[in-house]
């Protein structure tokens, strides 16, 4: 029987109606791993402690309280340039404590000069929501004021807390270019840019806007650039948003080594449906957070494993902005075992304690891939990630 090359059989797969616009083939070989050891801060030095950093006492004291000890590879690198008042370029993947990495010395600037005004975008409301709550938590008792711009959240409420004039406004590209045209927020009052999760932006199709804002902004700024890849779209934002900056990669992997990477070979929806039923039954199976490609199909599969007496919810881009935030915190709080989700929890957010992550439907790219897993193996711990393969 004649057997067909591999490089024919990966055109025939792009045609079929299974590719289903998925952006590269993935070998399924690039899901497993079975070996998995704790983290080693990517074999990189370690040069400061925190407290070798001219920052205020109580951020400090706030830093300790949230219970960091040694910055990572990035918070180390990253700090004292930002404190110095040089653009950043950091290059670093999920999990790496970039959001510290730039709050810290942005919460420092902002305590020496009351009148510093800072803007950070971001590709997803949740990652917002989340940089806003670790403001809070770094900057208490330091009577450091944002505001909170995303869609699916009213924007009367978002106008108020702009005419109040806070120090930081956090916020996803499309509210604040409509913030912008509406006349209620200056983009030239901003002397400190940040750009977080930059090539997420690019992949969800933020890209116009960005050039937008970029264009908009007062050219003697502080500009901070944080992004877990570099591609030719995400090179040219670079190019136009940073002056001679400082460049930190503290990449060494693409997928992280603490965690346990593994495949499951079915035939079909309903054995795979039956495979996962037993292994979410599975004692370890502790705190679950499961990857489909889309809405209606996380909420299908949300759906029936509910009705098998699951303690599971959904989120996706059709869930409104109060919904998703209500679910992601009962999962948090371990309220939930599963969480079915689009790739929008692949990003950004930092969930603790997901003992596995499964990839219920393939992504889309190897990028994609690195970034679910993400969510399990954080804080110095193992993971677990099982992909199903047809």
């Amino acid at each position: 029987m004649y057997k067909f090359s591999k490089s024919f059989q990966k055109r025939r797969f792009q045609k079929s109606k299974f590719y289903r616009g998925r952006k590269h083939y993935l070998n399924p070989t690039q899901y497993i791993n079975k070996t998995a050891s704790f983290p080693t801060g990517n074999d990189i030095a370690i040069k400061n402690s925190f407290n070798d950093f001219r920052i205020d006492p109580i951020l400090l004291k706030n830093i300790f309280s949230r219970g960091y000890r040694v910055p990572t590879p990035i918070q180390d690198q990253a700090i004292q340039p930002i404190l110095e008042g040089k653009d950043v370029i950091g290059i670093a993947e999920t999990g790496s404590g970039k959001t510290a990495a730039f709050l810290i010395p942005i919460i420092n600037k902002i305590l020496h000069n009351r009148q510093e005004k800072v803007l950070i975008i971001v590709p997803t409301r949740e990652l917002a929501v989340q940089i806003n709550d670790d403001l809070k938590s770094l900057s208490k008792f330091l009577s450091v004021y944002s505001s909170l711009c995303i869609g699916g959240a009213s924007i009367n409420r978002q106008i108020f807390e702009l005419r109040n004039n806070p120090h930081i406004v956090i916020g996803t590209p499309g509210r604040i270019k409509d913030l912008f045209n509406r006349n209620f927020l200056h983009l030239k009052n901003f002397r400190n840019i940040v750009l977080d999760e930059a090539d997420r932006m690019v992949d969800i199709g933020f890209l116009p806007e960005i050039k937008f804002l970029i264009s908009r902004l007062s050219q003697d700024r502080q500009s901070l650039f944080f992004s877990a890849t570099v591609s030719r779209e995400v090179d040219g934002i670079i190019n136009s948003f940073v002056t001679n900056p400082v460049t930190i990669s503290v990449k060494s992997t693409e997928t992280p080594v603490s965690i346990k990477q593994d495949v499951i070979r079915v035939r079909g929806t309903e054995e795979k449906i039956a495979k996962l039923k037993e292994l979410l039954r599975r004692q370890e199976f502790k705190k679950v957070l499961i990857f489909g490609r889309t809405k209606h199909g996380v909420d299908r599969l949300s759906k029936r494993l509910f009705l098998q007496g699951f303690s599971v919810n959904s989120i996706h881009g059709n869930k409104s902005q109060n919904q998703r935030l209500r679910v992601l915190m009962q999962f948090k709080n371990n309220q939930l075992q599963i969480l079915v989700a689009t790739d929008i929890a692949a990003r950004g957010l930092d969930i603790p304690d997901v003992s596995h992550v499964i990839n219920f439907d393939e992504p889309a790219s190897q990028t994609d891939y690195i970034h679910r897993i993400g969510r399990t193996g954080r804080a110095q711990k193992k993971g677990f990630a099982l992909t199903f393969v047809s």
